[in-house]
């Protein structure tokens, strides 16, 4: 679907690239740390009902699509 970009080609230097990997990791420690275990559980759970319910609106579009 996507390809890979080739390092050499992107305008972000390498060293910059892994300081913002670390910033996005620490980030996301710090931000779980502030909410209890079930918040986290109940968050992903409603991502995931999110992500099943955008699924099933491009399966009938699909559906749709086919019949015509």
């Amino acid at each position: 679907m996507t390809e890979k970009k080739d390092a050499s080609k992107c305008p972000v230097p390498e060293e910059t690239r892994e300081h913002i990997k670390a910033a996005r990791r620490e980030m996301h420690q710090s931000v779980m740390g502030l909410f209890p275990p079930q918040f986290i559980e109940h968050r992903r759970a409603a991502r995931r009902e999110m992500l099943m319910a955008a699924r099933s609106m491009i399966n009938h579009a699909l559906e749709h699509i086919e019949e015509h």
